[in-house]
């Protein structure tokens, strides 16, 4: 039997933890995958020695913005930036891009606009806002992978938040077909303007409780409707003793969260540099280790990028004004990685975080893992050669990013879509 590709590294990640592997590919497809010294015969063969091989990651949270706000970011760059850091399946979020994706023909119109320009393969969100509970069914069947709503002020005047009602007519709906709602949870009650452009004002008027009380809202509704839910950038570690009674409580909820709330910290933010902010935001460094704790015990399931970046203009002037939001669909990789290694975590967790964990949150079969019969997504990482970050390296519309200058080991070196190093990507609809 002979394989379109072959390739064997003595650092392959597979789902049983991390050994070395022949990873055999067949029309797309992973078709074995056996010894590392097997003999099988390829018409292309790749020994990789020991830089690691892993499954492409999935990133189920980023914000592409296009149609609408293509200057902002568009599928070409955003997809681009992906595969630079072995990125091979996004989920695009349903708001600031022109219009919203909260009906059909929303979301029509967004894959219309994505149509011949990924470099990966792209699937979509659907969003729950005031009075649009009824077409959340509709957008479930056409094949969105779940649906996004806010508690608080989105930042975007066309994707208004949902009060207790709202939400509690989504949840019954999305309960009543069996879909996934996914939530940005801050307590509208708990934020404040912030007092002054400084960080400490921004992190003063976005407190821990904010997220504490929202969550506590969703997580009761959730337990009241049956419906599943998902709570979007956790950066409130005092959060997870919750999530995790309520689990054993029965409640359908879960968590991810995002390279920057594991790796910066509050006392390292520039004056200024609103290149840091986000919304929730950078926590203070006692927080990260809770976080760590929370990826260790299963209770936060993802590490996702929360990409979401604007025009540079937008992120002038102080905290209190700029934009909220932190790119870093290309860097996730080997931020997380550089950090994992320093607390003593291998591959095989990064790659359950970033790969397999997003891919089960969004019912990917065919992603997230190196198995047989899944998708050949594939990337050759060297996980020990280090680097430093330099904005003109990347392939986001606007090089914004509070990782500029910073030293991060491990580096993609090849990436595969499918088996294959020049396949466009597809535009996906959630599995029945």
């Amino acid at each position: 039997m002979t394989y379109d590709l072959v390739i064997r590294s003595r650092r392959t990640v597979l789902p049983d933890g991390e050994r070395p592997a022949a990873v055999a590919v067949r029309d797309g497809r992973i078709a074995a995958v056996a010894s590392y010294d097997a003999a099988l015969d390829a018409d292309d063969a790749v020994e990789l020695g020991d830089v690691a091989l892993l499954p492409g990651l999935v990133d189920s949270h980023v914000h592409v913005n296009e149609p609408g706000r293509t200057e902002w970011e568009g599928f070409a760059t955003a997809t681009a930036a992906a595969l630079a850091g072995g990125v091979t399946t996004i989920v695009d979020m349903p708001l600031n891009s022109l219009p919203p994706t909260v009906t059909v023909d929303a979301l029509e119109t967004k894959r219309a606009a994505a149509e011949g320009l990924c470099s990966v393969d792209v699937g979509f969100w659907g969003g729950a806002i005031p009075g649009n509970a009824g077409d959340l069914r509709d957008l479930h069947e056409a094949g969105v992978f779940g649906v996004k709503c806010f508690v608080s002020p989105s930042g975007v005047e066309e994707f208004p938040a949902l009060d207790e009602a709202g939400m509690r007519a989504a949840m019954r709906e999305i309960a009543a077909f069996g879909g996934l709602l996914i939530v940005h949870a801050e307590d509208p009650e708990c934020l404040s303007e912030p007092a002054g452009p400084g960080y400490a004002e921004f992190l003063a008027s976005r407190p821990p409780e904010a997220e504490g009380a929202a969550i506590a809202g969703v997580a009761g509704l959730s337990r009241e409707t049956g419906c599943r839910v998902h709570i979007v950038h956790l950066s409130n570690a005092r959060s997870l003793r919750m999530l995790r009674r309520w689990r054993s409580e029965g409640v359908r909820i879960s968590a991810e969260t995002c390279p920057h709330y594991l790796t910066l910290s509050a006392e390292e933010v520039p004056a200024g540099a609103t290149e840091f902010k986000c919304c929730p935001p950078i926590r203070a460094a006692a927080n990260q280790d809770g976080l760590w704790r929370g990826l260790a015990r299963g209770v936060i399931g993802c590490v996702v990028s929360d990409h979401s970046p604007c025009v540079p203009e937008l992120k002038e002037g102080g905290f209190d004004s700029a934009w909220g939001g932190i790119s870093s669909l290309q860097l996730g990789l080997p931020v997380v990685w550089s950090a994992a290694r320093r607390r003593g975590y291998g591959l095989a967790d990064v790659v359950r975080w970033m790969a397999a964990g997003p891919a089960e949150l969004v019912g990917l079969a065919a992603k997230g893992r190196i198995a047989a019969g899944r998708d050949a997504d594939l990337v050759a990482f060297d996980p020990d050669r280090r680097f430093v970050v330099d904005p003109g390296m990347l392939r986001q519309r606007h090089p914004v990013t509070p990782y500029a200058g910073r030293e991060l080991t491990g580096v993609v070196e090849t990436v595969w879509l499918r088996g294959a190093t020049d396949r466009p990507g597809r535009l996906l609809r959630r599995e029945p």
